[in-house]
């Protein structure tokens, strides 16, 4: 079982880079090998929504993160191996002599170090591992691996040997080799994502039944920030939406993708950028923080935030369990219909006990309104005035802020001043 998300929600959280800005995916990604990489790659795509499975993969991370495991093979034997193995069938090319005699010892190096690994009391130890780990010996003794088995791999290979090594690898038992290529690969995940946790100090957070609306944070973060502040939240099916204020510049987006990324990497059982996280499997998260026009249908920013809404709204119908992310929501068409529109869907979204919600907006007369109605907190980020300059503390404090501090900062940037003598100082130069 997945967790269902979009597009739109994946550009939101950045999960992957563009040209030279990184993503969530580059800063877990210390794989070793090609496979690793994809398989990573393959998990940011496709998050959890099994608890029990969730769980399970946090705690094999977890425990290889308590053991500071390295992984234990060479990258060269990778490249070596993984050269070999892509050639054949329709992607065939001739390789050398020397190259099939590497590939070979490579791929019985990697057999018998693997075989190492999991015989390691401490790998055994692992008991959330122990499924992987237990399928793998049963691999390995199948009689496709006993001659490499038996061969040390200390010496170099005959001719015949490797001609018949080939053979096996390549063509008789290559389903085989590439299942426990497989399994390396989603160790080498396991591992460098363990070292990522230790590296950050990130927390591995607790699974809890889906549909109970229950989400726990202290100190979260976003993992891309150099220096970060962390907040708490708390939500559960008696308030499971947040109406959150506060002025520009105040970190609201930035707050709304650090709980968001925490959200989603929890579902891949990876460790966030947060001190504690408990949260309830969700079957969907969609984010909306920078909805783009569709130029394409000829769709304004309203009408694209009104087919978000109605997209959501049929998907909660349907009875599942979602995390709705909407910042600045109905900021694309005038005060009163945005006032009307978001108290009208932020109550009808408040009143899906399964799902869990967080409303950003400027529009703090909605939220003296929606105080009337039950199941919804408000929290804001404030601005501090020193003199006429705002300071932001980027954490959360409980309340409806009626912060504005647009002109301030224009002014301060003498955006007016400029426009207005600027013209005079370009006359003074047409005079000289």
């Amino acid at each position: 079982m997945f967790l269902q998300t979009d597009d739109q929600t994946i550009e939101d959280l950045r999960i992957f880079g563009k040209r030279d800005v990184s993503g969530i995916y580059d800063l877990y990604n210390h794989t070793h090998t090609r496979g690793g990489e994809k398989v990573l790659e393959e998990m940011f795509r496709n998050p959890l929504s099994d608890r029990e499975e969730i769980n399970r993969r946090s705690n094999v991370i977890a425990h290889f993160a308590r053991l500071k495991l390295a992984f234990p093979f060479d990258a060269a034997l990778f490249d070596m191996a993984e050269k070999y193995l892509a050639n054949t069938g329709e992607k065939q090319t001739v390789l050398s002599e020397k190259d099939i005699a590497n590939g070979v010892s490579a791929v019985i190096s990697l057999i018998h170090l693997i075989k190492n690994f999991i015989e390691e009391e401490a790998v055994t130890g692992i008991i959330a591992y122990a499924r992987e780990r237990e399928r793998i010996a049963v691999l390995l003794t199948d009689a496709a691996f006993e001659p490499a088995l038996k061969d040390s791999g200390k010496g170099k290979l005959s001719y015949a040997a490797v001609t018949a090594y080939d053979l096996l690898f390549r063509t008789r038992e290559r389903y085989k080799i590439e299942k426990l290529m497989g399994y390396i690969y989603y160790l080498d995940v396991y591992l460098s994502v363990a070292k990522v946790a230790v590296d950050r100090q990130f927390v591995f957070p607790k699974a809890l039944d889906k549909g109970t609306a229950a989400l726990k944070l202290e100190g979260v973060y976003h993992p891309g920030l150099k220096q970060p502040v962390g907040n708490n939240l708390a939500m559960n099916a008696s308030q499971n939406l947040i109406f959150l204020t506060g002025a520009n510049m105040a970190g609201k987006s930035t707050f709304l993708r650090s709980l968001s990324t925490a959200v989603y990497v929890a579902h891949m059982g990876f460790p966030v950028a947060a001190a504690f996280m408990e949260f309830s499997v969700m079957d969907g998260i969609y984010t909306t923080i920078n909805l783009p026009d569709n130029l394409g249908i000829g769709a304004s920013h309203f009408y694209a935030e009104v087919l978000r809404v109605k997209k959501i709204a049929t998907e909660l119908s349907a009875g599942k369990s979602l995390l709705v992310i909407f910042d600045e929501l109905f900021r694309g068409t005038n005060v009163k219909d945005a006032h009307e529109a978001t108290v009208a869907i932020t109550s009808a979204f408040a009143g899906k006990k399964k799902s869990m919600f967080i409303i950003s907006s400027h529009i703090v007369e909605a939220g003296e309104e929606l105080k009337q109605r039950g199941s919804i907190g408000f929290l804001y980020l404030p601005t501090r005035m020193n003199g006429h300059t705002p300071e932001y503390t980027y954490t959360l404090e409980r309340g409806i802020t009626d912060d504005r501090h647009g002109m301030i900062i224009i002014r301060n940037e003498g955006i007016l001043e400029t426009l207005k003598n600027g013209k005079k100082r370009s006359v003074a130069h047409l005079v000289k």
